[in-house]
């Protein structure tokens, strides 16, 4: 035996033992002397191989606390309570001979001997186990000492691996999140079939040592982890991304302990992930409004704008996380399988020299992968009507639906606005100056077009949506005549009296969405 606190020796004694890795073959002698000459017996869990095994041997009726498990809400809470139930039966009156056994070793990976340890009610003493590390190093034929291994807890990953190239060993893998916690920390994940080894039940009858894929590290068809399931990682590629994951398991703990937290669904979220997107898009504008001369404030509050917008993201698939459909990882993987798919002219053989070119291919590929058919398929209907008016002008163009030239589009906007200067109203406001700048001049046009059908009574809103509306049935006709290289023919937009509102100038310099 090991004697743990010699400065406790005039306080009750507790003896920790261990069951071994497996079955009653791996206890030790004298584990099992300590359990048959026992007065009270406690036992961590009965989620152990040799569980019956210590029942059977021992000569009192033995205590479990699985049902604390049960109850509890967190681990800590769980070792607090076991401990003071086992700290309690040690100072009792007629307490003698307190036996607490554990899975494995009383001596690695148990958080509750730790605590026994520190307390200064009782003396602990520890009686020598196999542990499950003896089994791993066994069955992967590696020397941990000469191999400088690193054991890290599962339910920890992010932090305790955060900067680490391995070889890893990771212990507490008892569940698919906890495996799905790990394979999200990693930035770049292990190339090849053995970026990673399932150890699982060492030592049993159904023992599993296989290689896995980082990417089914925690899609394992019918196999079910538990806590006797360890994962060795003999090298990571690129260190732990540990913020992220912080990310990631803040918002599990919120969704634990918050009460609007645990309240929210994807529904719910939808405008607050509207409104940090707008405030991600104002914090953008002060930027650029205030190139090249950007200050440390601005930089600073588009940081915190994009960390708002990232953390409705990492909501949102918390959530799918938790209802089983998907998680960080999936959505990062499936964004990259697609943007990889959308530029062949970078990771393949095709090729694209103009920004022209990647914009007819980037169309052509959605509606091939995405099975669309027509390019106006999935534009967002609450898209602000501008914000739609712009997109299916340029989703015009690419099917050969040009819009009016510029001499012909100011001639639209300024017929539109002596159209509506005409009715009996008010004052309109002052004609654009030429010598304004193409974004003043666009601003100025579209506020006095608001301002003017406001005062003749018209929702501009309304307006320009059911324009849009007209402008999809055109787009889809010229998709069906099966000649998209045919311009739309001057003056063909109809005139606001009968189809809404005037169509504005096509812009040329709006940038494409990546992710569109």
């Amino acid at each position: 035996m090991t004697q743990e606190a010699a400065g406790h020796r005039n306080a009750p004694r507790v003896v920790a033992v261990g069951m071994g890795p497996a079955g009653p073959d791996l206890i030790s002698e004298a584990a099992k002397t300590a359990i048959t000459s026992a007065e009270r017996v406690f036992l961590r869990t009965e989620r152990h191989p040799s569980a019956q095994f210590v029942r059977d041997a021992s000569p009192v009726e033995v205590v479990a606390f699985d049902d604390i498990y049960d109850g509890a809400s967190t681990f800590a809470e769980v070792y607090d309570q076991i401990v003071e139930a086992i700290v309690e039966a040690a100072l009792e009156k007629d307490a003698s001979r307190v036996v607490y056994v554990v899975p494995g070793s009383p001596l690695v990976t148990e958080r509750t001997i730790e605590l026994l340890r520190r307390d200064d009610r009782v003396e602990l003493v520890t009686v020598p186990a196999i542990s499950f590390l003896d089994l791993v190093w066994d069955r992967l034929g590696v020397d941990p000492v000469s191999t400088s291994v690193r054991l890290v807890d599962g339910m920890d990953f992010a932090a305790q691996a955060a900067g680490e190239r391995g070889p890893l060993l990771v212990a507490q893998t008892h569940s698919r999140s906890v495996l799905s916690s790990v394979k999200l920390a990693v930035d770049d994940p292990p190339p090849g079939a053995a970026a990673a080894v399932l150890l699982h039940h060492l030592g049993l009858e159904d023992e599993i040592v296989a290689e896995v894929p980082w990417s089914e590290l925690d899609r394992l068809g019918e196999f079910e982890p538990d806590h006797l399931t360890s994962v060795w990682i003999p090298a990571l590629v690129a260190p732990v991304a540990g913020e992220i994951v912080k990310l990631v398991e803040l918002v599990r703990t919120l969704r634990v302990r918050c009460p609007w937290d645990q309240r929210q669904t994807h529904g719910s979220l939808g405008r607050h992930l509207l409104e940090e997107s707008y405030e991600v898009l104002d914090a953008i504008e002060d930027l650029a409004a205030a190139e090249p001369d950007v200050s440390e404030e601005i930089v600073a509050h588009l940081e915190e704008e994009l960390g708002d917008l990232a953390f409705q993201v990492v909501f949102h698939s918390v959530l799918a996380s938790e209802e089983g459909r998907f998680t960080l990882a999936d959505v990062a993987r499936r964004v990259v399988e697609k943007l990889v798919g959308r530029h062949p002219h970078v990771f393949g053989d095709a090729v694209a020299n103009t920004p022209d070119d990647v914009a007819r291919r980037w169309e052509a590929l959605k509606r091939e992968e995405q099975g669309r058919s027509s390019v106006t398929d999935g534009i967002p209907r609450a898209l602000p009507s501008l914000a739609l008016a712009a997109k299916l002008q340029r989703k015009a163009e690419s099917v050969g639906l040009e819009g009016p030239g510029p001499s012909q589009g100011r001639q639209l906007v300024s017929d539109s606005l002596d159209r509506l200067a005409g009715v009996p109203s008010g004052s309109t406001g002052e004609i654009l100056e030429a010598e304004r700048s193409t974004i003043a001049e666009v601003g100025e046009a579209l506020l006095a077009m608001s301002d003017l059908a406001r005062r003749a009574g018209v929702d501009p809103e309304s307006a320009l949506r059911a324009r849009c509306r007209l402008l999809i049935e055109e787009i889809r006709e010229a998709e069906a005549s099966g000649s998209p290289e045919l311009p739309l023919a001057p003056g063909s937009y109809p005139d606001s009296a009968s189809r809404g509102v005037q169509q504005a100038n096509f812009d040329h310099t709006n940038p494409r969405g990546h992710t569109e």
